[in-house]
């Protein structure tokens, strides 16, 4: 959860302390005198590398290094950007950028798309996720950073850029000319009714945006006929404090209390209530949280559960309770300093402790969590209704349901097998029935139509997949897993061919925290005294 705004920064450079006391004398020892001996030590080494290293030494490289290793000394979360970081963040704040669409990383030395946003101008023109970008305007890009391909692939809107891509079972490379243009990065990803009465919302993200795109989705689904609402906040990382507050105050009456904040800087102590009637107050919500919600995400999980507003299921989350203010320092760099503390309404500082070197705090998502954990009696704390919370680490569920890949609780060797995106490659093996985007001829290639099922021959086929990749089979953890292998396969498919919103609507068939969660709402109705009855006078 951050904060913004600027200054002006000094970065020390022997140069600059050269000049100043050649030009200025007298003045300059008097202002030298008043720097802290420990700066003064840091110039020294500076100075020393810079003169005597046995090979060049980049200045910038060595100064961010610096700042990144006494930001570490610190906490977790305080952090520094370089020019081309901070530009990236800001970006993914705002939530758009011109270009073609795609994320990419470089694998192996060749620019792979790790993913391309739906609706934009590569989308459009039919790249998917997993294309090797082979050559960009002619060049080849074997072998280039990301940094090279980001800035031959940006450009002004109504550009074109010509590539050409390969892409598994195509012998020859495909080229594609696509015209740039603005592109946005959604944090609502997808939202639709899972029946006559039930809408579900996916806020994957924060960004500047991201209250608008919730309430879009609220009305659309209103007029939908949603009298209810399973709200996924998922794997969210958190994002802009005023985010969380506006997105909150979409479901709590004016005056409600929805984060107070606590630190040692002026005007760190806020409280932050709701400005605004919530046009939402009157449907009965069950949040899905697990392990990977954060920071902005649990202020608005938090508020909601403080105020009975929702119905919580899923995972306890990951217990980031620090405000990050982001400073814009010089050259285009930036700084994410913890400046404070942030409490839900019932006084919870859900903020989990860290150690030294932070790697049993950074850990915590691949641990499993004991949902009849003891509490200090003096973290109790106590919802508008009187139903007992807790302090101490993170938001806890009010139903417990292990899930954290995907809703799914899969076995090591599954995991495996996700985190190393073995699923998402056998998607590539698949096109779409009708799809003409590309239309050279390739191998291999299989079709799949809206609606498929995951049958044996398919189950076979991904595991002679998985082989091939050079993966063991465990076949007690491929029995025990066979739900979750056959979901990923169908959803990692449906997301490549027919769009994150059909993906997504067809796992929630299978995702057992959802499924839980659809089951609950009367016990989300029951809360604030909602009730069955409730209708929305929309």
């Amino acid at each position: 959860m951050r904060r913004y705004r600027a200054f002006s920064a000094v970065v020390f450079a022997i140069a600059v302390f050269a000049i100043v006391g050649g030009l200025f004398g007298r003045r300059a020892l008097a202002v030298d005198d008043k720097i802290p001996e420990s700066q003064k030590t840091f110039v020294a080494a500076l100075s020393a590398i810079q003169a005597n290293f046995v090979s060049d030494a980049d200045s910038d490289r060595l100064i961010y290094g610096a700042i990144r290793g006494m930001l570490g000394t610190l906490d977790p979360h305080s952090s520094f950007f370089d020019p081309r970081e901070y530009a990236a963040m800001r970006e993914r704040q705002e939530g758009r950028y011109y270009g073609l669409g795609i994320t990419i990383a470089s694998i192996d030395g060749s620019i792979t798309a790790q993913g391309v946003f739906e609706g934009s101008p590569a989308y459009r023109q039919g790249v998917r996720r997993g294309d090797v970008i082979a050559k960009i305007d002619g060049e080849d890009a074997k072998g280039w950073t990301t940094e090279q391909a980001m800035k031959k692939l940006r450009g002004a809107k109504g550009t074109p850029v010509k590539i050409e891509i390969r892409r598994r079972g195509y012998a020859d490379a495909i080229g594609i000319e696509v015209v740039r243009d603005e592109v946005h990065i959604l944090t609502v990803p997808a939202y639709f009714m899972l029946d006559a009465s039930t809408g579900y919302i996916q806020m994957r993200d924060f960004g500047e945006n991201t209250d608008r795109e919730v309430k879009a989705a609220l009305k659309e689904l209103v007029g939908k006929g949603m009298k209810r609402l399973l709200f996924d906040i998922r794997n969210n990382p958190g994002g802009p404090l005023d985010q969380a507050i506006k997105v909150s105050n979409e479901f709590l009456p004016r005056g409600k209390m929805i984060v107070y904040t606590r630190g040692r800087v002026s005007n760190s102590d806020q409280d932050y209530r709701s400005t605004e009637e919530g046009e939402f107050t009157g449907i009965p919500m069950v949040v899905l949280t697990n392990r990977n919600s954060a920071s902005a995400a649990e202020i608005v999980s938090g508020s909601l559960q403080d105020h009975d507003r929702a119905y919580l299921v899923g995972e306890t989350t990951f217990g980031k309770a620090l405000v990050q203010s982001v400073y814009r320092i010089s050259g285009g760099a930036g700084l994410a300093l913890t400046t404070a503390h942030y409490y839900t309404p019932s006084g919870r500082l859900i903020q989990r402790p860290w150690d030294e070197s932070f790697d049993e705090y950074l850990s915590y998502s691949m641990k499993e969590q004991d949902a009849n954990k003891a509490h200090n009696p003096s973290d109790l704390k106590r919802t508008d209704s009187g139903r007992p919370v807790y302090s101490g680490g993170g938001v806890e569920p009010d139903r417990h349901i292990a899930g954290p890949v995907e809703g799914f609780n899969p076995t090591p060797f599954a995991r495996i097998l996700h985190s190393r995106q073995v699923f998402a490659g056998y998607a590539q093996k698949f096109t779409a029935d009708g799809d003409t985007r590309i239309v050279q001829t390739a191998s291999g290639r299989q079709l799949a139509k809206r609606n498929f099922a995951v049958d044996e021959t398919m189950l076979n086929d991904f595991k002679e997949f998985v082989k091939a990749e050079r993966f063991k089979i465990d076949d007690a953890a491929w029995t025990k897993d066979g739900e979750f292998i056959r979901a990923m396969i169908r959803f990692e498919i449906d997301q490549a061919l027919f769009g994150n919103a059909e993906a997504r609507k067809r796992l929630l068939a299978a995702d057992p925290q959802a499924q839980l969660g659809l089951s609950l709402f009367d016990e989300a109705g029951k809360l604030g005294g909602l009730g069955k009855s409730t209708v929305l006078a929309h």
